[in-house]
């Protein structure tokens, strides 16, 4: 969970950033909210703060519900926060099967009923609304990682 700044002059460096690492445990989302708001209480609006919030928490109950559900409480869950000048990235890597988050919201998109009224697929409608961007990528090293992205 270290901290870094770098220049100020350049919208795709770096300014701060933070790691965290935590259990597969639905418990561990209040220590991650609280990580997320120490970090960007003095650095963002307070309206940012809240709609990122929202999505991390849907990001990480999806991660813990979902992508984990068959997998030990120790398989780690790893989140990234960066600050760029202009946006911020945040990122949850998890070791579940792969997930094809577009299509998904496409179909979710295309289908007659209301995906706000089915609880599975509210989570993912939120966190598109919330965001400026969102990706689920596969990794080569067996993870999945979860991209959200929001201009400040």
């Amino acid at each position: 969970m270290g901290r870094t700044e770098g220049s100020h002059s350049n919208n795709n460096e770096i300014r701060h950033q933070f790691r965290l690492r935590v259990r597969t445990e639905l418990e561990q989302l209040i220590p991650v909210l609280k990580w997320f708001e120490n970090h960007t209480q003095s650095l963002l609006p307070e309206t940012i703060i809240w709609q990122v919030k929202v999505a991390l928490a849907e990001g990480f109950t999806n991660t813990v519900r979902y992508a984990h559900q068959h997998l030990p409480h120790e398989t780690p869950i790893e989140l990234a926060l960066a600050i760029f000048s202009n946006y911020l990235e945040l990122k949850i890597w998890d070791y579940g099967n792969p997930f094809d988050l577009h299509k998904k919201l496409q179909e979710l998109k295309e289908s007659d009923e209301d995906p706000l009224l089915k609880e599975g697929d509210r989570g993912l409608i939120f966190m598109q609304s919330l965001m400026d961007e969102l990706d689920y990528i596969r990794l080569s090293n067996e993870q999945n990682c979860l991209i959200m992205k929001k201009k400040i």
